[in-house]
């Protein structure tokens, strides 16, 4: 496993972040999400990521539990608040001083931990002023509670602004989690030179595109029995845009450049995201253990100039690159 340093800090993370979005807590046993955990640790993996809001709270308590015992000095864990949890009332979302300070004791105690190390604000929150949600930050990385202080589907001007009162209040903003891959493409333009300029790294999710990248779903053919595009609960919907015939014979086209390059198509993919110097890590889910130790071969893994624009060539012209598709919400969706 290789380490980068997240945004303009000290802190190292684990090139492979291992996710919880969509499976502990909902889609696999528990048993299963301890096995793919255990997977991560042996992999080399120390980072985790995973939100109060996914599996409603269930997702973070499945982490905590599986983590236990470990030497919690050697693990990042990440989590993140804004989404509706507990019993979704007015003020059980967004990022309110007292849904954050709610939030964060939930999470603790949920993971078993003394502290978070990256607390993420899961979206920009267009009903609280920023300064108030600043200062809850601010309020708690003074108590102990977070280490460092990270967004996730900011644009560039909302970064610029967090990132200018965090450092009033005198912490670092460090990072934003962004979906990107070689199909979704939309931070390249505005969000990637800004971060650049900020000193905020990139955590970046879904770098298979929900799994298309994985190669396992063939053109003119239904889609496999059990995978995510016939899960009505697990992300059917999100995977949609990508179940065209176009964008799917684009991805078996990579099929020959992974063999060519020695990877998997899974491995291909996230190696993909890795070779932009600012991301500093791609965040992998799994519904089984040894999915986990495929993609982490991915970490340190150099891509040439002539696979990139090999990828380029088969489906650089399907990808989506528009930065009004990095948004949040226009209001709290309780």
């Amino acid at each position: 496993m290789e380490f980068r340093y997240l945004g303009n800090s000290g802190f190292k993370v684990s090139e492979i972040t291992f996710g919880n979005w969509l499976t502990h807590g909902s889609q696999v046993e528990n048993d299963v999400a301890t096995q793919c955990v255990r997977a991560a640790l042996d992999a080399g993996i120390s980072t985790f990521d995973t939100a109060d809001v996914y599996a409603n709270t269930a997702a973070e308590t499945v982490l905590g539990e599986a983590l236990k015992g470990e030497r919690r000095e050697s693990l990042e864990i990440f989590t993140k608040v804004f989404g509706p949890t507990g019993p979704k009332g007015k003020n059980d979302l967004g990022l309110s001083r007292k849904h954050i300070m709610d939030s964060v004791n939930g999470s603790l105690r949920r993971l078993q931990t003394d502290y978070i190390d990256l607390y993420q604000a899961h979206r920009y929150d267009f009903e609280t002023p920023l300064e108030e949600t600043m200062q809850a930050f601010a309020d708690i990385v003074r108590q102990g509670k977070a280490l460092y202080i990270g967004v996730s589907e900011w644009t560039a001007d909302q970064l610029r602004e967090g990132h200018k009162l965090s450092r009033e209040l005198g912490f670092q903003l460090i990072s934003n989690q962004p979906q990107y891959s070689m199909l979704w493409r939309v931070i390249e333009a505005e969000v990637v030179p800004a971060s650049e300029e900020l000193g905020v790294s990139q955590i970046v999710w879904s770098p298979m595109a929900q799994g298309v990248l994985s190669g396992k779903y063939q053109p003119g053919q239904p889609a496999p029995e059990g995978s995510r595009a016939t899960d009505e609960k697990g992300g059917a919907k999100m995977i949609q845009r990508w179940m065209r015939d176009d964008v799917l014979q684009g991805v078996q086209d990579l099929k020959p450049v992974a063999e060519e390059a020695g990877l998997s198509m899974p491995q291909l993919a996230v190696a993909w995201v890795l070779q932009n110097p600012n991301v500093a890590s791609a965040i992998v889910g799994a519904s089984r253990p040894e999915q986990v130790a495929d993609s982490a071969a991915a970490a340190g893994v150099k891509l040439e100039a002539e696979v990139l624009k090999k990828i380029d060539d088969a489906i650089g012209a399907l990808a989506e690159r528009d930065p009004a598709q990095t948004k949040s919400p226009a209001t709290r969706e309780a």
